[in-house]
């Protein structure tokens, strides 16, 4: 089963965020619909539903390809993923003029390192489930 390895990284990559991205978009729509919530979130949300599953795929397939054989912790490699989809983030609210909430900087340093941490258990259990069923780590 050696074959397409880079694939087969990328689709497991990308599997977790899809999947998570469709329940933020359900509880979206609900609160919505049912409840009048008025955000215009709809001017930021292309960014995480289209470059957050490609860059989890991407990223997977870096580290099959590179770090994989050298016993580097899945886990620690996809907690740092933060450190570079928030700044991306915060470049695409600054770049369509998207005002952030005060409570979002005010809960910054709490949520972050929480953040660091859900990535963290997310590749290690997730992603890495995923890459062993494929046959890939």
């Amino acid at each position: 089963m050696n074959k397409h390895p880079n694939l087969r990284a990328y689709l497991a990559g990308i599997a977790v965020p899809t999947v998570f991205l469709l329940v933020v978009m359900t509880a979206f729509i609900f609160l919505r619909s049912v409840y009048n919530v008025s955000t215009p979130i709809e001017r930021v949300i292309v960014f995480p539903m289209a470059a957050v599953p490609n860059i989890w795929g991407l990223w997977n397939v870096f580290y099959v390809a590179k770090l994989a054989g050298r016993n580097f912790s899945l886990g620690l490699y996809g907690g740092l993923m933060p450190l570079v989809l928030v700044p991306m983030g915060y470049g695409v609210t600054r770049l369509l003029d998207f005002s952030i909430p005060q409570i979002v900087y005010n809960g910054f340093p709490f949520v972050f390192p929480a953040t660091l941490i859900i990535y963290y258990l997310a590749w290690k259990y997730l992603v890495g489930f995923l890459n062993h069923e494929l046959g890939i780590a």
